[in-house]
């Protein structure tokens, strides 16, 4: 195994974790844009624009570019979040070369109008499905009510409004801006030759245009309120809670992580044990959201409207109860196992090490072995717990109710 990493003049990044014995070879462009870095006016682009990106280039059609991904048998795919857009495929490494090149070459649409007003339509197709499908938006909902005026409050979709408002020219000038060489970075795992991977980068995107790409990551304490909202054709109520959590940067992040999972995790966590086996909700569980400048915990919850009161009550005895005594040994033994086993079991898959290896350069522009994640957890105490649970209090949080329900009572 060697982490190999390489600079264009262009400023584009390419990082790889090459490893001789694997039997796959996983690749993608981590494009630093997402819906944080929009405007209220473009509100949606940064996905909008992901679509688009498949949509043909210069030199390949729409049906040239899923013709090719087919006959190299990729699985190829991407997306978009509040920070990042993300384009990858997974091949056998003999396609490496033209993998690279494809995904490269898209990279750079066409961004053509008539596919633009087509596309248009898919996207509010989309917004639509989400806001009539459970959980009905309640996630977004919920952003949007704690982070307020934080760039982290805008919805990755858009609004209906804003996609409607968007135009082929307004597209192309995000495009230009966010979409420069030095805005991106290209991640690689698996059985990668370097050597030919710098080669064929420099070859296909040597030749990219570099601008300014600003991006503002102000900390946010958040805001604290409840909030019902009723969806009269909904059977059950979805409860979504957000509390202030470690950002990217910080290096407690990983103690966070340890404690949701203890007090959150879907199998053998207090939530579980509180509310999923005793038949109290058909789902709940927490998890953390870490982005440059602030970070959350976000919890989630989804019962029979008349067990919701009940559930809420529990939820805010059981982060009382961990917040006053803490966690015991036996729990952080099991949730540390348990992490550090889904790691090393996860990171044979090389496209489960090319994401976890970009993820971390384009937020800490650093690059960690398996083994330095798995030491990482091991060393959290029990003191580092507490810690997290003193400065991110789990009772201080922002909660939004989405179904049929008109009214309910925040627990006290």
């Amino acid at each position: 195994m060697e982490f190999r990493e390489y600079r264009l003049d262009n400023g584009l990044e390419i990082v790889a974790e090459c490893n001789p014995l694997a039997q796959s070879a996983s690749f993608a462009f981590f494009v630093k844009t997402g819906a944080r870095d929009e405007t209220t006016e473009l509100s949606g682009v940064s996905h909008f624009l992901e679509h688009m990106v498949f949509k043909g280039t210069p030199s390949r059609s729409a049906a040239d570019v899923n013709r090719e991904l087919d006959e190299m048998g990729s699985d190829a795919n991407a997306y978009t979040s509040e920070e990042s857009t993300v384009y990858y495929s997974t091949v056998l490494p003999e396609y490496q070369g033209p993998t690279v090149e494809l995904l490269s070459d898209i990279m750079r649409p066409s961004l053509r109008d008539d596919d633009f007003a087509t596309e248009k339509k898919v996207i509010i197709e989309e917004i639509y499905k989400y806001e009539d499908q459970p959980p009905f938006g309640a996630h977004e909902k919920c952003m949007a009510a704690y982070f307020g005026q934080h760039p982290l409050a805008r919805n990755i979709l858009g609004s209906v409004e804003s996609v409607n408002a968007l135009t082929p020219e307004s597209m192309r000038s995000y495009f230009e801006c966010r979409y420069s060489p030095g805005n991106i970075v290209l991640a690689a795992a698996g059985r990668v030759d370097f050597a030919e991977l710098v080669k064929t980068v420099e070859q296909s995107c040597g030749h990219w245009e570099r601008c300014e790409t600003p991006r503002v990551t102000p900390a946010t304490s958040g805001q604290s309120s409840f909030q019902v909202l009723h969806k009269e054709n909904a059977t059950q109520e979805y409860a979504v809670q957000i509390a202030a959590g470690p950002a990217a940067n910080d290096a407690d992040r990983i103690a966070a992580r340890v404690m949701a999972t203890i007090v959150g995790d879907d199998s053998g966590s207090r939530m579980f044990w509180d509310l999923i086996e005793t038949g109290c909700a058909e789902y709940a569980g927490m998890g953390t959201y870490e982005f440059q400048g602030t970070g959350i915990f976000m919890t989630y919850l989804c019962c029979g409207p008349e067990q919701l009161q009940t559930n809420l009550e529990r939820l805010v005895s059981l982060q009382r109860d961990v917040e006053q005594d803490g966690v015991t040994e036996d729990e952080l033994a099991r949730a540390k196992s348990k992490i550090c086993s889904h790691i090393v079991l996860g990171s044979e898959r090389p496209s489960n090490r090319m994401f976890s290896v970009g993820s971390n350069w384009i937020q800490r522009g650093q690059y960690y072995t398996v083994k330095d994640i798995v030491e990482q957890y091991r060393a959290i105490t029990r003191q580092d717990v507490a810690a997290i649970l003193e400065r991110y209090p789990l009772t201080v949080n922002t909660t939004l109710a989405v179904g049929p329900l008109t009214d309910v009572s925040a627990p006290v």
